[in-house]
């Protein structure tokens, strides 16, 4: 731990306070925006993601508006958001929100965690930004900032959350995790990081900083940082994408697959893709083997 927390929380919250970005999920303490803004922010970088949560909203503005729509016309309204299954999972959110909690998000992290698709950091992230209440919003941006300035060392396993919950300041849930996700996204990043521009090593109150940053970075193979995902191009992702954007426009034949795919010729793998479509709620396939939303 820095040799003071209270200077590390009273730098991070003030800094936090003249630079948070203005993004338009901040606005508002509603639990559904809240975690639509959550499910579309996994993996999927802001800029592209503000826009379209903006129209989703105009279309999905409770669980029951949601809920009352058929799953593909959510993975329509998911376009240009990739990966698609996370639109499965927020359809079957509100569904259960309506029929096991009047149409309302819980506002308890055990039921929470009783929801479709909702892993720990999501509910604890509807948790902070809905209810501001002090629990530790961990996603690798998080992580990083963890590891490298308070633990000073690679955290494992529950570690990690553990310390994220206990470093909250009293009544300062919503504030703190904004300026940790903040800290991470723009400054304290994977490569790079961009120390010139933190406010905690000036202050003494990033551990890695004051170890001279010597040895191992601390982020890497700590509990919560991310890994490298494979390459894009040529993947069963980009196949996946560009079937799920074609069954958008309407059905896709059988004969079609591999086209839509992207991978004329390859009849066998894009059925495979197809079949994992299904599985994945994102598609129905005639006896034809003809595909379409569901």
């Amino acid at each position: 731990m820095p040799a003071s927390l209270s200077t590390l929380q009273g730098t991070l919250l003030a800094w936090g306070e003249e630079v948070r970005r203005d993004l338009p999920w901040r606005r508002t303490r509603d639990p559904w925006p809240v975690l639509v803004s959550e499910l579309m922010l996994q993996q999927t970088q802001v800029a592209r993601v503000a826009p379209r949560y903006r129209v989703f909203l105009e279309r999905f503005s409770t669980p029951a508006a949601c809920a009352a729509s058929p799953v593909g016309e959510v993975v329509r309204a998911w376009s240009g958001l990739g990966y698609n299954r996370r639109a499965v999972h927020l359809h079957a959110v509100a569904t259960a929100a309506v029929e096991r909690f009047g149409g309302d998000l819980p506002a308890t992290l055990a039921e929470l965690r009783t929801l479709p698709g909702v892993g720990p950091y999501t509910a604890r992230a509807v948790l902070a930004f809905a209810h501001e209440a002090e629990v530790g919003v961990l996603d690798t941006n998080a992580a990083r900032v963890l590891a490298r300035a308070v633990a000073g060392r690679r955290l494992a396993g529950a570690e990690a959350q553990a310390l994220a919950d206990a470093v909250v300041p009293a009544g300062e849930g919503w504030a703190w995790n904004q300026a940790v996700l903040d800290l991470g996204a723009t400054v304290c990043t994977r490569r790079s990081p961009r120390c010139d521009r933190c406010p905690l090593p000036g202050v003494d109150a990033c551990a890695w900083a004051r170890a001279g940053h010597a040895g191992a970075d601390p982020a890497e193979g700590s509990a919560g940082v991310g890994r490298r995902q494979s390459s894009f191009a040529g993947s069963e992702r980009q196949g996946r994408g560009r079937l799920v954007d074609a069954l958008r426009a309407g059905p896709v034949d059988a004969a079609s697959l591999p086209g839509a795919c992207g991978w004329p010729g390859e009849a066998a793998r894009a059925r495979q893709v197809a079949a994992a479509l299904v599985t994945d709620g994102l598609a129905v396939q005639d006896e034809a083997g003809s595909l379409r939303l569901p």
